[in-house]
């Protein structure tokens, strides 16, 4: 059977695309080109299913949420609060699995941070 490779790409609607993608280069760092083609360093990506009335996204009208890998959980969570960003205060221990914290981007997208166990 053919398989999937990767992550090929996560593409998000926009009311103002220029502003939205500078946020995510100046608050997490994302160095994507102009075409938005960004090669990141290796490592793992989990891809799972959540049932349709979660509020682990957020808000319910979030259909799917961007994870970002991580090395230093408690550092970006600061560097984000910093540059003034919507943080939310808990963080998430999961043993065996790693840390997660979470920001809303400037459009209100729930994004989850993941420091890797």
């Amino acid at each position: 059977m053919e398989r999937v490779l990767g992550i090929g790409g996560y593409f998000l609607r926009s009311t103002d695309p220029v502003t939205l993608s500078a946020w995510y280069r100046d608050c997490l760092g994302l160095d994507a080109d102009d075409n938005g083609l960004w090669n990141q360093p290796a490592g793992p990506t989990v891809f799972a299913t959540f049932e349709a009335d979660t509020d682990y996204f957020g808000t319910r009208t979030q259909q799917t949420m961007l994870n970002f890998r991580v090395r230093d959980l408690d550092a970006i969570l600061a560097q984000l609060r910093a540059k003034g960003a919507d943080v939310a205060e808990e963080i998430q221990d999961m043993d065996g699995v790693g840390r997660f914290g979470w920001v809303t981007d400037p459009e209100g997208n729930r994004v989850e941070l993941w420091q890797p166990a």
